[in-house]
């Protein structure tokens, strides 16, 4: 659903362009068809940027106190701005549009436990590209969840997750998966474990996942955002009943990776949740979290570790 509701927008975008190219030239007098395509891009190019700078400065308002070691200047702030820009471009205009994952080479066994992939608010599997692709090249079977309605509530993600850890065991063989799930996709995750039991996970990897909620998701339209919402400051009720929940078994099993200058969550203090293993970064933006080649490695780590965990001594696995 989300690939369709991506293509029609990418068309109005389109169509948004031609006239606006064609304003230019009939009643701006600009000569140039190419000049006035690239007038008109660029004027495109600015409301998006518009957008996340709006977010940028919704979630300052909003924020936590960034710790000294990882305040940012002028150029870290504008590396930061382009970033998720990029990121934001990228995986609404091609990413999500063309909802694929990497194929493992078949001639080469998998390593270590496979891997289930959540995504997040108003995504789909799309989003995963680049971690699907280093998850190939290290012969990782992966993959993912479409989750849909787009504004369910989250319990109703559930049974889809359900069936997709079904599915990818029956497929490889194996009895346990590592769980990715970024943003919303890591509440799904939790929900998840407190229906199902941790029998079939070694871990869970949370990337910008709001676990106490984001003021952000207020503004946001679905159930899910209103699960997701901080009411007077404080996570909503659905959340506090997920918190109470569970055990310190439960949260040693989580690794919150998370970034002081996320544009979506806010308080960015939100992702660190108490029990886990939380791993902070810092000047990168919500969307650009798992595009990142510092976040990538560090995810491909920790799937490493519980790989060699779950292994063998003599049985091959990725380093």
């Amino acid at each position: 659903m989300i690939a369709r509701i991506l293509k029609w927008l990418m068309l109005l975008q389109v169509l948004a362009v031609l006239g606006f190219a064609c304003l230019a030239m009939q009643a701006w007098g600009v000569a140039s068809p190419v000049m006035a395509l690239l007038l008109a891009v660029a004027m495109l190019l600015a409301v998006r940027a518009l957008i996340v700078a709006r977010n940028f400065w919704q979630s300052r308002s909003f924020g936590s106190p960034v710790p000294q070691e990882y305040q940012l200047g002028v150029q870290g702030a504008t590396r930061l701005f382009l970033g998720e820009l990029r990121a934001t471009l990228w995986t609404s205009s091609w990413g999500m549009l063309r909802p694929r994952l990497h194929a493992l080479d078949a001639a080469k066994p998998s390593q270590g436990l496979p891997v289930l992939l959540i995504h997040g608010y108003v995504c789909n599997r799309g989003y995963w590209t680049q971690l699907s692709g280093q998850l190939a090249r290290a012969g990782i079977a992966h993959d993912a969840v479409d989750l849909e309605p787009i504004g369910a509530d989250i319990e109703e993600f559930v049974p889809q997750v359900e069936r997709a850890i079904a599915a990818l065991c029956a497929r490889t063989g194996s009895n346990r998966v590592t769980i990715v799930a970024h943003s919303m996709g890591g509440l799904v995750a939790r929900a998840w474990l407190r229906q199902h039991g941790a029998a079939r996970v070694a871990r869970i990897i949370t990337i910008g996942t709001p676990h106490h909620g984001t003021a952000l998701a207020n503004l946001a339209a679905g159930m899910n955002a209103r699960q997701m919402s901080r009411i007077h400051g404080a996570p909503s009720g659905w959340l506090a009943q997920l918190a109470a929940s569970e055990t310190p078994e439960t949260r040693a099993l989580i690794t919150s990776i998370y970034s002081h200058h996320d544009n979506i969550v806010a308080p960015q203090s939100s992702a660190q949740l108490p029990g886990a293993r939380n791993l902070a970064f810092g000047g990168i933006g919500h969307v650009a979290l798992a595009g990142d080649a510092r976040v990538l490695r560090l995810v491909l780590e920790e799937i490493t570790i519980k790989n060699e965990v779950a292994q063998p001594p003599s049985a091959p696995h990725f380093a």
